[in-house]
């Protein structure tokens, strides 16, 4: 175990760290950024927390003995009631949902088209660029949709784009440096939407509570059986959330733009 006491670590960078079981005492973490990190079972007392944010996937958050994640997720649902939608619990919610998500996606889409193209490739606040989200939606297509209930042990396509932390796998692929056009990516996609639409089109209740068999073989997912209607709302939450984070930055994109 490594201790530091009194030293100056102001602008250090902490990347692929184990920080697991470290304490933090009278630490100066103002402006510290926190990216893909797991903080599951984190405790803190005696903390100084304004004029913070966090994103992510919240649940149970006690912040001075209260659970604010139910509250936070009951207001996220007050301002988009279509959110609800994204927790479908049988066959036909989850066909609402997916008809939901083409729909929003072909909007943001239309949004796209009339920013200049060389923009697309542009990352606001060091977020994925919308090419890049497009890339990252198809590897999770690919992942939950045609690796994990599908079988297909290796479904890539060139452009798919797993998310930051993940390791690299053999054969996954991870290009950060090739710029394909909207058109481009947008005949990727589609394709796998198809495919979820497909899947979701023939989906019978009996059948979302089934669980997969295990596919082996380099990639993501693990080889692990899972309960069908979790990988595809992992498919629906990536769907919903990185849509949101799309329109967020095109709002910026085109004020630069214009």
């Amino acid at each position: 175990m490594t201790s530091f006491s009194g030293d100056d670590l102001h602008g250090s960078r902490f990347e692929r760290v184990d920080l697991t079981d470290a304490l933090f005492w009278a630490a100066d973490m103002r402006q510290a950024r926190f990216r893909g990190v797991d903080m599951t079972g984190v405790v803190m007392r005696g903390v100084e927390l304004v004029d913070a944010r966090i994103d992510g996937d919240i649940q149970v958050l006690i912040i001075n003995g209260v659970d604010v994640a139910p509250l936070v997720n009951a207001e996220l649902d007050r301002r988009d009631p279509d959110r609800r939608k994204m927790r479908p619990a049988d066959a036909d919610g989850f066909r609402t949902a997916w008809k939901l998500i083409e729909r929003l996606w072909d909007g943001t889409v239309e949004r796209a088209r009339d920013v200049e193209p060389g923009l697309l490739h542009v990352s606001v606040d060091e977020e994925w660029t919308f090419i890049e989200t497009l890339r990252h939606l198809v590897f999770a297509t690919d992942a939950w949709v045609r690796r994990a209930i599908l079988g297909d042990p290796a479904p890539w396509d060139p452009l798919d784009l797993p998310w930051d932390e993940m390791p690299d796998e053999p054969g996954v692929p991870r290009d950060r440096q090739v710029r394909p056009t909207l058109d481009e990516v947008l005949a990727v996609r589609h394709d796998r939407m198809t495919s979820v639409r497909g899947v979701i089109d023939a989906a019978t209740d009996g059948w979302l509570s089934s669980r997969t068999a295990p596919v082996h073989g380099a990639g993501w997912p693990p080889p692990e059986s899972f309960q069908v209607s979790e990988c595809l709302l992992i498919v629906l939450n990536e769907e919903w959330h990185h849509r949101r984070f799309a329109e967020r930055d095109l709002d910026v994109l085109v004020t630069r733009g214009a």
